[in-house]
């Protein structure tokens, strides 16, 4: 992945009007932490920037972890809670067992308690930093809905409620729509895999033995299939082995869509959006307007953070456990 650059910090702004909204148990506000702690987003901020540029992987990795945050209990910092004895948490289920970069979310509180103590979520500090990476990526800039409050429950075998790379459009929409996400967020939010990268594991079916008819995904570009094959062969000693999710991995553009009307999307769930007419028109407006991409996707992230936000929950001190 590209080296990360600072000059990437020139935020595409987009004002989102709302500035108050009714989360699914609490409302939350762009101006919570004002008088409690008016410096919370900008210590947030470096934090980010400083760790992605000390490593250009850290952009995808707190987009990731923000989106199976809120896939799982609503947005309640779950995702961060460590494993006990008594109890397999979330973290350690097997569509998070690939998650990395906690420790910016450490560091981040860290320094928060030490300002402000007991004061910032560490469900807001996943939120705010996903919003951070995204624009320091290059891509839009947006105002963050805070006064989250943290879970005291994490379950690995929740994790099996996220939507896997396998799904088809039906399973896809109905996985969103049980969070109050449309089909337009839906297509916007994976819009998000314009940064990152994925392990053979999670694509290498498409590649060998796809059908009892066809052994590659006929959805996919055959040129391109034959790469992956060589990135991924059968047996594939390699675990670290994987395909970066577009061209522009460690740039937030509309690459992805593109990538997509090529035949060239990694993921069969990502490919499978533009094979259907319900969502193959988003594809093509977002692939045909980066602009608009950015706009919806903002809209979305603000909606996404917006599920299951808990009333009753508490600020934790350490955010790997519960207070």
């Amino acid at each position: 992945m590209a080296g990360f650059s600072p000059r990437k910090l020139s935020f595409s702004i987009i004002f989102l009007g709302l500035m108050t909204v009714l989360g699914s148990q609490a409302a939350l506000d762009v101006h919570y932490y004002d008088r409690t702690c008016p410096e919370a987003e900008k210590i947030i901020r470096y934090t980010v920037l400083n760790a992605s540029m000390h490593d250009a992987k850290v952009p995808a990795r707190i987009l990731r972890m923000f989106f199976h945050d809120c896939f799982i209990r609503g947005c309640d910092a779950s995702v961060l809670l460590d494993s006990t004895p008594q109890n397999q948490a979330e973290k350690d289920g097997p569509p998070n067992i690939s998650l990395r970069a906690f420790y910016v979310i450490d560091d981040a509180k860290t320094k928060l308690e030490s300002a402000c103590p007991k004061t910032v979520s560490c469900a807001d500090i996943v939120a705010i930093a996903a919003r951070d990476v995204v624009a320091m990526s290059g891509g839009p800039f947006w105002n963050v809905l805070k006064g989250r409050k943290d879970g005291r429950i994490s379950k690995a075998s929740e994790t099996i409620n996220l939507p896997a790379p396998t799904f088809n459009v039906s399973t896809l929409i109905q996985s969103f729509t049980k969070r109050g996400l449309g089909v337009k967020d839906l297509v916007a939010l994976s819009g998000g895999h314009t940064l990152g990268f994925s392990h053979c594991s999670s694509f290498q079916a498409r590649l060998h033995n796809f059908s009892s008819v066809h052994d590659i995904d006929p959805t996919m570009n055959p040129e391109f299939a034959e790469t992956l094959k060589k990135k991924c062969p059968k047996p594939n000693k390699n675990g670290n082995a994987g395909q970066f999710l577009d061209s522009t991995a460690s740039t937030f553009d509309n690459n992805y869509y593109k990538q997509l009307l090529a035949g060239k999307g990694v993921f069969g769930s990502d490919q499978a959006l533009y094979g259907d007419y319900r969502t193959k028109w988003i594809v093509e407006s977002f692939a045909n307007d980066q602009s608009l991409f950015f706009k919806e996707f903002a809209t979305s992230m603000v909606k996404l953070g917006n599920v299951g936000v808990m009333e009753n929950g508490e600020v934790r001190l350490n955010c790997r456990v519960v207070n």
